[in-house]
């Protein structure tokens, strides 16, 4: 009950942030951030509570993303539909994955999922109506709902994906899905030897993963205007959706929330102040400091902290 009451405010803060007067980059900044959510909590689904480790997020945020390009150049679809369709074919696309991927094990299936991105590069390169590789130049609706901006209103459609995808996550936790879940990353022999159908829960795991990478990357095209595949198929996704469930904690739902909001907080700061080529340099340090200092996130550190405080 105090989770979904917690929902309820969250949703009303951002509404009310999204309908004031505050500087406008503040909103492109916090798309970001909301997107890094989305994504953190849907690698971990997966990566975290499997072990199963996904290189191919950009397949995934692509694939929302140029669903939501289809549906608007050819029928002008509104953005929530432009959303489910991404959401669903990332989905499809996660399930096929898991299907022909998840008899790998470690770095196998990780070297299979990188190869899912180089894939579908080249079909969107040589794709016309997408743009190609010169990318497609995007106009946004005139219709921004009840926000001054078409930018606020993308900053709240992104914080009621992230509550979503949050929601989904702490669900899976607690269900005889997650149980599964940990008892695969624990010892996937042990558990099909306990009667757990593990290619089963590790093909929905897989296919809510998928469904929310291509929700998240579904508003994208929007929120820049243009879309390209350098910049949508960019691996830079993948060490992002690792590192902020890494960072915050793998174990807990609560870990790539935390993870997301203080590595994104940080690549905004330093893209302002310094550069946004050091993002990546970012990540990296906070990784190695992470996983050298503190392998279970900050998670970790805190039940440590409460454990010594007694």
């Amino acid at each position: 009950m105090k989770f979904w009451l917690s929902c309820a405010v969250m949703t009303l803060v951002i509404l009310g942030l999204a309908m004031s007067g505050i500087n406008e980059y503040l909103f492109f900044a916090g798309f970001v951030i909301l997107q890094f959510i989305v994504l953190a909590t849907a690698w971990n689904i997966l990566g975290g509570y499997a072990g199963y480790v996904n290189f191919g997020v950009p397949a995934f945020v692509a694939v929302g993303a140029y669903t939501a390009v289809v549906l608007f150049k050819s029928i002008q679809a509104p953005l929530i539909v432009q959303i489910l369709g991404g959401g669903i074919l990332a989905g499809a696309l996660g399930l096929g994955v898991g299907l022909l991927t998840l008899k790998l094990r470690g770095i196998f299936f990780s070297i299979a999922t990188v190869a899912v991105v180089f894939i579908l590069e080249t079909v969107v390169m040589n794709w016309r109506y997408v743009g190609g590789a010169t990318g497609l130049q995007l106009t946004r609706p005139s219709d921004a709902w009840i926000f001054d901006s078409y930018t606020r209103m993308l900053f709240f459609v992104m914080g009621l994906l992230a509550i979503g995808a949050i929601a989904i996550a702490r669900y899976i936790q607690d269900s005889y899905l997650g149980q599964g879940l940990r008892a695969v990353r624990d010892s996937e022999e042990a558990a099909e030897c306990s009667g757990v159908p593990t290619l089963k829960i590790k093909l929905i795991a897989c296919t809510v993963s998928g469904a929310l990478m291509g929700i998240a990357g579904a508003p994208m095209p929007m929120y820049l205007s243009y879309i390209e595949p350098t910049s949508t198929f960019n691996l830079s996704y993948s060490i992002s959706a690792l590192g902020m469930p890494i960072i915050g904690g793998t174990s807990h739902w609560l870990g790539p929330l935390i993870g997301a909001i203080l590595l994104g907080t940080i690549q905004q700061v330093v893209t302002v102040t310094i550069s946004s080529e050091l993002n990546v340099l970012v990540v990296g340090v906070l990784l190695v400091l992470f996983v050298v200092l503190a392998p279970e996130g900050v998670l970790g550190l805190v039940k440590k902290w409460k454990q010594s405080s007694k």
